[in-house]
């Protein structure tokens, strides 16, 4: 049975098989999450990063951990809140669904997600929360695959809001 947990913290710790990247476009590196990740991860993931042609909305790509403890990186790219033709919520939903069926098919039974969208992407924190329990949940149900799926936020406001979905 797949376990959820939710874990106050940062996700370029988490040592889980693969933790999942929200990344830009271009893949090249960034601010917030993407930024910590490649600074964690070291120069390598830049450069394995380049060979990727980046990434579109709501689709996701692999590569190797390098530095983190995690031995995977599942990049995707949110969509950014107000900006997708109010596609946003199928996007977010494809960002998680996308990275899971990704890292099933790698063969991977733990999974750390950030909150994705919800920094500069401005996706509001409770309703990004409810759309991704939702399509964790579902996915479970049709794919009881993981060990564990775990929800790393950064922040008290996104524990509080996980904590009392879950």
């Amino acid at each position: 049975m797949t376990k959820i947990t939710l874990v106050k913290g940062d996700i370029t710790k988490q040592k889980v098989e693969a933790i999942v990247n929200a990344a830009n476009k271009t893949l090249l590196g960034g601010g917030g999450v993407d930024g910590a990740i490649h600074k964690a991860a070291g120069p390598e993931l830049l450069e394995e990063c380049k060979k990727l042609g980046g990434c579109q909305t709501g689709e996701a790509k692999i590569t190797k951990g390098y530095k983190l403890p995690a031995k995977y990186v599942i990049h995707t790219v949110g969509p950014i809140f107000g900006k997708e033709n109010g596609k946003e919520a199928e996007l977010l939903a494809s960002c998680y669904r996308n990275s899971l069926f990704l890292a099933k098919k790698y063969k991977i039974k733990t999974i750390a997600f950030p909150s994705i969208s919800t920094g500069v992407y401005g996706y509001p924190k409770k309703e990004a929360a409810e759309i991704v329990i939702k399509t964790i949940k579902e996915f479970i149900k049709n794919n009881n695959w993981f060990e564990e799926i775990r929800l790393v936020v950064f922040s008290k406001e996104s524990y509080q809001i996980y904590k009392e979905l879950l």
